[in-house]
């Protein structure tokens, strides 16, 4: 009873979605699913400190009207890729683990509210791994390079670790064709179970290590080509 009424919670904004999203639920056990229609970023959404795990795959270049964000959400900005991760720092119990999608700019933007995004990753959470994704694995619906964020709320970070995914197992174009067994993400979960005991660091291969110094003094970037 408490995996199929008090596990399982979701939020979207598009009426369609959130009927998919409590379908696929049904269809797989799952008898009382929690999906509703409610924007997580605005004054009517609060649940600070209430969930162990999020997954998440936020909407990109997204905007959303300033009067409208939640007081609590400290980023001066009014992008969305952006608020999501203070949103979901803050939605997190101390504890809790999150695994994100963001846009490859998210990485790497100048801006002040991109750099204090970042800090917040690094400074109120222990960012665990990055792992970089070719543009197309997200076609035909768009074309931009993505990231996957894996962070723990609480904490500070002292390494992260980045991997470089060449292919996911389909071809990256609008077809979107199955080539291999998986492509990288087979080595990406065994290399991930395993980061901590590799010994060696090579940067010039697809996974290695960063120092959290290091990235401070890189102005706080977190694209993996930088490193």
């Amino acid at each position: 009873t408490h995996l199929k009424e008090k596990t399982f919670y979701g939020y979207d904004m598009d009426e369609s979605m959130v009927r998919i999203g409590l379908m696929n639920l049904m269809m797989h056990g799952i008898s009382s699913p929690n999906i509703e229609q409610r924007d997580t970023l605005s004054k009517k959404f609060n649940e600070d400190n209430h969930y162990d795990v999020i997954m998440a795959n936020p909407p990109f270049k997204g905007s959303i009207d300033k009067g409208d964000i939640n007081e609590g959400l400290s980023l001066n900005t009014t992008k969305t890729e952006l608020l999501f991760i203070n949103r979901i720092i803050r939605s997190l119990k101390v504890g809790g683990r999150a695994g994100m999608i963001v846009p490859d700019g998210v990485l790497f933007g100048s801006s002040t509210a991109h750099k204090q995004a970042r800090k917040m990753l690094l400074n109120d959470c222990e960012l665990q791994g990055i792992i970089s994704m070719p543009s197309g694995v997200f076609k035909p619906y768009a074309g931009v390079s993505t990231a996957i964020l894996v962070f723990v709320k609480g904490g500070e970070t002292e390494r992260v670790w980045f991997y470089d995914m060449e292919s996911d197992g389909f071809t990256l174009d609008d077809k979107r064709t199955k080539i291999n067994g998986g492509g990288d993400l087979p080595d990406i979960v065994e290399k991930w179970k395993n980061r901590k005991s590799k010994r060696d660091n090579d940067r010039g291969s697809k996974f290695f290590w960063v120092d959290k110094k290091e990235i401070e003094k890189a102005d706080f970037d977190l694209s993996v080509n930088r490193y």
